[in-house]
């Protein structure tokens, strides 16, 4: 197990995760197909070509999850008990089939849980970039995390 406990995050820790993942066509297309998104922005290259994109974006909830996943491995895996809510989702640039994603989390709040005693809440900002360092996605993120066993 690889995550932090509760008790080992520190409001204001800063993580740099070291996995990156380059987005493809095909995870744009097969998760916007699972997702029943058919926007053509995502899927209609000649529809895109006409967009103030001038080709297909990724799907920004496919960004979003994939901000979120190159982060696990550093913070929650093994250790979250689940996702209490996303706020301030932000999408400053469109990501493209062929970009390479970084994320960085910052640790902004922990509190204990007032309903479990095995755990507690830690607030997360988390920040995704391109390979140009141009910010694709933000969110802040509470999660429901584990506290060291006794």
């Amino acid at each position: 197990m690889s995550g932090l406990y509760f008790e080992q995050f520190e409001v204001g820790q800063r993580f740099e995760h070291v996995v990156r993942r380059t987005v493809t066509e095909t995870d744009n297309l097969l998760f916007s197909a699972l997702t029943m998104n058919p926007a053509a922005l995502h899927l209609d290259a000649e529809y895109a070509k006409g967009t103030v994109f001038g080709e297909r974006i990724v799907n920004s909830v496919f960004t979003l999850g994939l901000l979120v996943g190159l982060s696990v491995y550093d913070t929650t895996y093994g250790t979250t008990l689940g996702n209490l809510g996303w706020e301030e989702v932000k999408f400053p640039q469109p990501v493209r089939v062929g970009d390479t994603l970084r994320a960085e989390t910052l640790v902004l709040a922990k509190r204990e849980s007032r309903s479990r005693t095995d755990s507690g809440i830690v607030t997360f900002e988390q920040r995704a970039f391109n390979q140009r360092g141009e910010e694709v996605a933000s969110c802040r993120r509470a999660a429901l995390m584990l506290k060291r066993p006794a």
